[in-house]
């Protein structure tokens, strides 16, 4: 992610048309993604979920927009807690992927709904290692399944997708087993609501914001 963005003006003058760009394929890919067959029979008021889709900024940033979602926060899943910090996570070495830890009520909304949002507006999942501009195993497209009705969903849900040929590559996006989630530095929290003009914001998240209000309104929450 670019941290320290060099050449801020060049950024600034190609953001529209990049942000317009971003906004026309995530259209497209919602209106293509059906909604999932398989879904999970609520049995409680509170549901934990983890999703890993490139920079956790714009991941957060849109899941804190979908309606049943109580809380959203920034981490890392897939390595171990010695090496759950950013700087060592950039090498790409550690095992772990940028993630999201989502709370929410599946009474409002199913862990398939999620995973709708997550296909379309979230992640391109046919990229390998790698989300817009960065790349490395640590931006890796993943899902970590806390439940046997999760994994059924999600496996469910992947076939699903790729039966339909609904991308024109194949789907990368694993799932993998849960090692534990180790939330990130309390500034990656809550970043894109609190940088709404970051240029890295601008070009890659922001308009999956867009998107998901524009293409998703019944699931959509200011």
């Amino acid at each position: 992610m670019f941290r320290t963005p060099p050449l801020i003006a060049v950024l600034f003058a190609g953001a529209a048309v990049t942000a317009a760009s971003s906004q026309d394929r995530a259209e497209v890919a919602a209106k293509r993604v059906p909604a999932a067959v398989t879904r999970e029979i609520p049995t409680a008021n509170r549901e934990t979920a983890i999703f890993a889709g490139g920079c956790f900024w714009g991941v957060e940033g849109v899941f804190r927009h979908v309606k049943g979602v109580v809380s959203a926060t920034s981490g890392y899943t897939g390595g171990a807690s010695a090496t759950a910090g950013y700087e060592l996570v950039s090498t790409g070495t550690t095992g772990h992927a940028e993630s999201v830890k989502v709370v929410f009520d599946p009474r409002q909304v199913n862990y398939a709904d999620l995973l709708r949002v997550y296909f379309s507006v979230v992640a391109d999942p046919t990229e390998v290692n790698r989300q817009g501009p960065d790349e490395g195993t640590q931006y890796r497209t993943a899902l970590f399944p806390l439940s046997p009705a999760q994994t059924k969903v999600a496996r469910a849900y992947i076939a699903q997708l790729g039966a339909a040929h609904v991308y024109p590559r194949p789907i990368a996006t694993r799932l993998e087993r849960q090692q534990g989630f180790f939330a990130a530095e309390a500034y990656h929290q809550d970043f894109l609501a609190r940088n709404p003009d970051y240029p890295y914001i601008l070009i890659n998240d922001r308009p999956k914001v867009e998107a998901l209000k524009r293409l998703f309104p019944g699931s959509w929450k200011a």
